[in-house]
C-alpha cells in the first residue's frame, strides 16, 4: 500500500544534507503526519524529510492493521520515493511500525528513534477509546471549539484534543477522516507485538525516548530492548506523558536534532 506523505527539505537543496539519509517520520495512533509539522519544518531546514499518514490514517488508504503490512508499506512507498536507506523516528504506534522494519530489513534504516514505546506489548487504554470514540454522535455542523468540547470527555490533555481534532471533518456534516472501524477491529494487533526469532536484532543506532509520566515503558521490557536493539540508549523527557512531543516539544525537538545530527 503506498501511503501519504509530506516531502520536504532544503531549500535551495543542500547537496550535503541531501546526500544523507532522509529522515522518516512516523505518529502515532490516531496521529497524522502533520502532527508532526514542528519537528519536520526544523529538521527539513538541513535533511530530506518525510512525515508520513499511515494507513488508516490521514489521507492514506484504508486497511487491516498489523506491524507486517505497515512496515511493507513503508519499504514500498519509501523505495518509489529513493528515500532509503532511511532514519525512522516513530511515536507509539509508529515507534513499533519503525522497530518492526528495523528488524525485518536492518539494511534499509540507517538509524532509529522510538519515542514512548517499547519492543512488546502496550495496553493502556487504546481500545477503550477507540470504542468511544466509535460511539460520538456528530451534530450537523461542527467547529473547532465545538469539536474540542466534544472530544473533552474523552481526553482530558488539550494538547493531545488539538491533534485528534486533526482527524475530524470540520463543517457541514463532521465526521472522523480515519479509518477508525479499521482501527477498532485490528486494536489487538496494535497494542500487541509480533513474534520474533531469538536471534533478530538491529545493530544500528537506536535511542529510545521515554516520557516521565508515561506507564509505557517499564523495568521489565529493558531486556527485549537490549537483546533486540543492543546499540540502544533511552533518554527520559520529564514533566511529559505518553504524547512526550505534544507535553514537553522543547526537550523532544532538542533529543531528536541532536540524535539525527549525529547520525
Amino acid at each position: 500500500m503506498k501511503l501519504n506523505v509530506l516531502d520536504r527539505g532544503p531549500d535551495p537543496p543542500d547537496a550535503p544534507a541531501v546526500a544523507r539519509p532522509p529522515i522518516i517520520l512516523l505518529h502515532g495512533l490516531f496521529g497524522r503526519a502533520r502532527n508532526l509539522g514542528f519537528f519536520q519544518r526544523r529538521l527539513a531546514a538541513r535533511r530530506r524529510t518525510l512525515a508520513i499518514d499511515l494507513r488508516n490514517h490521514g489521507d492514506s488508504p484504508h486497511g487491516p492493521m498489523d506491524y507486517t503490512n505497515m512496515a511493507s508499506d513503508l519499504i514500498e512507498t519509501l523505495d518509489g520515493l529513493g528515500a532509503l536507506p532511511a532514519t525512522l523516528v516513530g511515536h507509539s504506534m509508529g515507534g513499533k511500525a519503525a522497530m518492526v522494519l528495523a528488524l525485518n530489513r536492518p539494511e534499509q534504516v540507517h538509524s532509529l528513534l522510538v519515542a514512548d514505546i517499547p519492543p512488546g506489548p502496550s495496553e493502556h487504554g487504546s481500545a477503550q477509546l477507540a470504542r468511544q470514540m466509535q460511539q460520538i454522535r456528530f451534530p450537523q455542523y461542527l467547529n473547532r471549539t465545538s469539536a474540542d468540547a466534544l472530544l473533552a470527555p474523552l481526553i482530558a490533555s488539550a494538547a493531545v484534543r488539538g491533534l485528534m481534532i486533526q482527524n475530524i471533518r470540520l463543517g457541514e456534516r463532521p465526521g472522523w477522516q480515519i479509518g477508525l472501524d479499521e482501527i477498532a477491529a485490528s486494536m489487538a494487533d496494535i497494542e500487541g507485538w509480533p513474534a520474533m526469532p531469538e536471534d533478530q536484532a538491529y545493530h544500528g543506532p537506536t535511542l529510545f525516548l521515554a516520557g516521565g509520566a508515561s506507564p509505557y515503558i517499564q523495568p521489565q521490557h529493558h531486556a527485549a530492548m537490549r537483546r533486540l536493539f543492543p546499540q540502544h540508549r533511552m533518554e527520559t523527557i520529564e514533566q511529559a506523558g505518553h504524547w512526550l512531543h505534544a507535553d514537553n516539544p522543547t526537550r523532544f525537538a532538542a533529543l531528536l536534532e541532536e540524535f539525527t545530527d549525529a547520525f
